[in-house]
């Protein structure tokens, strides 16, 4: 009597074989990535400690008439301010250009790189404020450009009034905003909205963004205001955002 031949080993041999080259393919481009971040993550931080060593030599410049950009813009023309966040890493010169997509993967010098800067909207002012000044970065894992804007999230956080507050700069004066809801939500484009047709237009606004606070923060926001926002990725995956707005105090 003939053996019969067991057709499904060929068939399992072959499907095996094309799971350890998917395997062998994932792990390939895995390693690419990781590497590539830690390349971008080093040359940021090269980047940064070089506008630490330029902020140290400029340190007493800053006052309620402004900031001199002159040698952050000696380095990317695109320069238009400086930003800080207290308690938190965020303490960068930020851009702006012809559009909101450059500088996502464009780094203060111009190079390319994954990690991106801190840049204004192109369609906001930086002379004179709109009802809505916008700023956005990535949210870095290694707490750089908006990652450490996670700490708006930690409750002792709100225990320091002091890390309430936003200071911009620009070539001609610095502003203080106080920030007054913080929130992560699916991307979304409804809070970028830069200007509004009315008073009651901007007040139902407020109070949409005022009530997506993880935070009860109290404050009062008229039609006269000026706001302030934050925005980066909340999750790997860029399927949510973190935003922050503040309303400018002084």
């Amino acid at each position: 009597m003939k053996k019969k031949h067991n057709k499904l080993h060929p068939i399992i041999n072959f499907l095996l074989i094309i799971i350890f080259i998917v395997g062998i393919g994932l792990f390939v481009y895995s390693s690419i990535n990781i590497y590539k971040w830690y390349v971008d993550s080093n040359n940021t931080a090269k980047i940064i400690d070089r506008i630490n060593s330029i902020s140290t030599d400029n340190n007493g410049d800053n006052s309620s008439n402004g900031m001199d950009l002159t040698e952050y813009k000696n380095i990317n023309p695109d320069t238009v301010g400086w930003l800080k966040v207290n308690g938190t890493n965020v303490d960068y010169p930020f851009t702006q250009t012809v559009d909101n997509d450059f500088y996502l993967t464009h780094s203060f010098d111009k190079s390319y790189n994954s990690a991106g800067w801190v840049f204004l909207d192109y369609r906001n002012d930086i002379n004179n404020f709109d009802k809505n000044t916008i700023l956005y970065a990535h949210g870095r894992l290694d707490k750089t450009m908006f990652g450490s804007l996670m700490n708006v999230f930690e409750p002792s956080w709100y225990d320091y009034a002091n890390n309430l507050v936003i200071t911009l700069y620009t070539d001609t004066q610095s502003t203080t905003w106080q920030i007054f809801s913080t929130y992560h939500i699916p991307v979304t484009s409804d809070y970028t909205q830069i200007q509004f047709a009315s008073d009651n237009e901007f007040l139902n606004f407020v109070d949409k963004i005022k009530n997506r606070s993880t935070h009860d923060f109290g404050t009062a926001i008229n039609a006269s205001d000026k706001i302030l926002t934050l925005s980066t990725c909340y999750n790997n995956d860029g399927s949510k955002r973190l935003v922050i707005h503040a309303k400018q105090i002084q």
